[in-house]
């Protein structure tokens, strides 16, 4: 312990003595890397260093009042070559711009690597892991270039890297946030804004998306190929681009969703093939869809997915199906369990909490537009109002149900509404504020709601 101790402050002292450049040039990293002990604590006092470095060899690199490592807009900044080696305190900035050669302000290609509490600003790449099993990802603010969505790197990339813990992390207008062949992972308390996915999955098993912020990203989360994937108190808004899926599941299976709130996005969640294999069922349990253009789309052929003691609130249709087929073999209610729909017509005269009669989605209009999109041009105009009115008036016009929830739930069921952990204080009041008025706006549902036809968004 003592020998520990003193070296850490010899490598102190003459990295201070090193970093009182009084010329302003770039301090030598590299140097001072490679003349550390391995497994010794590296402590780089304020400063600006010069990037590019390559660390191979277990070591600990603290920032003291955020030293400053700069990529010179050259390369990478950061290469982990060397297992057990942890990044902390640290202004990470100016890498290259090549996709093709990844640039990143840190890349590891190495097992048990930690990178928390780091800052990264004009980066390509922010944070890339390959091979880098049982790393930790935590508590990083991850910006990128100026460029086309399509042109920046991903704010954080996870490669064939089991066992990963992404937590806390505030990624903001980069490409993705990718985990491609990577199981046991959990990705945990992090807001992802401003990008084109705020998580890609593929070929990842045994995952946990917990408690994050997935907003303004053209898509919140697409999630393919993958099997046993939980889904919890996730907030998921405004991923409003071409698609604008809040969560999109593709072949997937086992899929837990709870809690989690689907809030003015085009769609809110989008199922292609999922469950992938026959008799695999998934759940989505007190969830809340509101205010997006779509709650939830199917493709006609899904099957296999159960809803129970979901809300969904105002829609503008509540349920939509992408294509022609017959679309069966979704559950809506199970036992005297079913959802809650604001557009629900019926009424509870025995006071037990569920609609007496079933909630029957037949819009006529919503379902001409599930066949032809283009249609959608006449969203709320006279002629919508008049094709559903027919479709009321006529039974004849009245389309086949889309859902039959038989026990519909009069009251809101309680959604929980997750707390995000952010590493900034400023960013976490912000977000606090945001979440207690969402937390005021479902109370307020739940306490004065009536059964009422739904508004069109």
């Amino acid at each position: 312990m003592f020998r520990r101790t003193f070296l850490l402050a010899v490598v102190a002292l003459v990295v201070s003595l090193v970093g009182s450049d009084s010329a302003g040039a770039l301090i030598d990293l590299q140097t001072l890397i490679d003349d550390a002990e391995s497994g010794s604590v590296l402590v780089l006092p304020p400063g600006t260093y010069q990037g590019g470095v390559i660390i191979d060899k277990p070591l600990e690199i603290r920032g003291k009042d955020w030293p400053i490592i700069d990529g010179g807009g050259d390369g990478t900044a950061i290469e982990i070559e060397a297992s057990d080696v942890t990044i902390t305190g640290l202004v990470i900035r100016n890498t290259g711009d090549s996709l093709d050669r990844e640039n990143a302000g840190i890349s590891a290609n190495a097992p048990r690597v930690t990178i928390t509490g780091n800052r990264l600003e004009n980066v390509l790449f922010g944070i890339f892991l390959r091979h880098a099993d049982d790393s930790v990802v935590s508590y990083n603010e991850i910006g990128a270039i100026e460029a086309d969505v399509a042109r920046r790197g991903d704010g954080i990339r996870v490669w064939e890297s089991d066992r990963i813990l992404v937590e806390g992390n505030i990624v903001d207008g980069g490409r993705d946030t990718v985990l491609w062949f990577s199981d046991d992972i959990v990705v945990r308390d992090n807001v992802l804004s401003n990008g084109r996915y705020g998580i890609h999955f593929m070929y990842s098993d045994n995952a946990l998306v917990e408690r994050n912020e997935l907003s303004g990203n053209s898509v919140g989360g697409f999630l393919m190929y993958s099997f046993n994937l939980t889904l919890r108190d996730n907030l998921i808004t405004e991923n409003y681009g071409p698609s604008g899926y809040g969560i999109g599941l593709k072949d997937v299976d086992g899929v837990e969703a709870t809690g989690n709130r689907f809030i003015g996005n085009r769609i809110g969640i989008y199922l292609d093939n999922s469950p992938a294999t026959r008799g695999v069922e998934h759940r989505f349990t007190n969830n809340l869809f509101a205010y997006n253009e779509t709650g939830a789309a199917f493709l006609p052929s899904v099957e296999g997915n159960i809803f129970t003691s979901n809300a969904f609130i105002d829609n503008g249709e509540q349920v939509g199906v992408q294509g022609k087929g017959d679309f069966d073999g979704n559950i809506w209610t199970v036992g005297e369990i079913g959802n809650h729909w604001s557009d629900f017509a019926g009424y509870d005269a025995d006071g037990d909490g569920v609609g007496d009669v079933p909630y029957r989605l037949t819009d006529l209009f919503s379902t001409l537009t599930d066949n032809h999109p283009e249609l959608h041009f006449f969203d709320q105009t006279p002629a919508s109002r008049a094709i559903d009115l027919a479709a009321q008036m006529f039974p004849t016009f009245r389309p086949r149900p889309k859902v039959e929830d038989t026990a519909p739930l009069i009251e809101m069921p309680e959604i929980p509404v997750g707390i995000i952990s952010v590493p900034d204080a400023s960013v976490a009041g912000t977000l606090g504020a945001a979440l207690a008025m969402l937390g005021g706006s479902v109370a307020v549902l739940m306490a004065g709601r009536r059964p009422r036809r739904g508004v069109r968004t």
